[in-house]
């Protein structure tokens, strides 16, 4: 059984450390250094790579949060303060993959760096990322699913409940079933895909996007807090999108690549 010890991680007088913000600064610290390796590995300039990988992690979470907002207007609407309490949780990755790949690619493309390149470099540190932020939804207690027995079952505090699950106790820990499929997504790509991709530029991310999708369609469907369009859940509409472009992609990208020296 799981349960959490709460959003607090440190509160010293006036400063209060939140484990979400915590685990989303470590997440983007361990992407960085994962990145930096990987350029070097690829005889890439780390540098041009950080200041590319620097913006798009601001519109990552500029994006994330706007995306998340968007399909919860009527909560915002109400309490717009609300808008920049991202401490409280509320970051949606399908956003902010949008919004990094906007900030930080326009930035390679108008630089004329390698987009295709850095975007297969940024894989592997955004599945390994969010198999480490997943982690803060266990202590805002979000994020969870449907009330279930399991034995690994998740201990949810009255005041976070969903009102249609009132009087359930333990519920899906679905951030811990998304933080082991990012975790092996973040394997897959390093150690099986990595090299068979290489010559093919984009491929890597693309299996990225293919992977974590597959995964998020999945647990998505436990989920009690799902962004909804009407009754579509968004999350599994995207991530329906995002394998059909991995599928078709990948071994487009791949035939152009023997045809086409990367």
């Amino acid at each position: 059984m799981f349960r959490s010890p709460g959003p607090v991680a440190v509160h010293i007088g006036p400063v209060t450390l939140r484990w979400y913000g915590l685990l989303m600064a470590t997440s983007m610290a361990v992407g960085l250094w994962l990145a930096h390796r990987d350029a070097r590995r690829r005889g890439l300039d780390p540098e041009s790579l950080f200041k590319a990988a620097e913006l798009a992690l601001l519109g990552g979470l500029v994006g994330a949060r706007l995306y998340y907002v968007a399909f919860n207007l009527d909560y915002y609407a109400r309490v717009p303060a609300k808008i920049f309490a991202v401490w409280e949780g509320g970051l949606a990755i399908h956003g902010g993959v949008l919004g990094g790949i906007l900030l930080g690619g326009g930035y390679a493309w108008l630089k004329n760096l390698p987009v295709r390149t850095y975007l297969d470099i940024a894989a592997p540190s955004l599945a390994l990322g969010q198999a480490i932020g997943r982690w803060g939804n266990f202590f805002n207690e979000e994020a969870f699913g449907t009330p279930t027995g399991l034995p690994w079952k998740l201990f949810i505090s009255p005041d976070h409940r969903p009102l249609e699950h009132a009087q359930a106790e333990f519920f899906h820990p679905t951030f811990l079933y998304e933080s082991l499929w990012d975790l092996a997504v973040f394997g897959l790509l390093v150690w099986v895909f990595r090299d068979r991709l290489e010559r093919a530029r984009g491929a890597l991310f693309l299996a990225y996007l293919g992977l974590y999708s597959f995964g998020r369609f999945l647990t998505e469907a436990l989920r009690t807090d799902a962004l909804m369009l009407g009754p579509i859940r968004v999350a599994q509409l995207v991530s329906v999108l995002a394998v059909a472009a991995a599928i078709i992609g990948v071994p487009l990208l791949l035939r152009r690549s023997q045809v086409t020296p990367s």
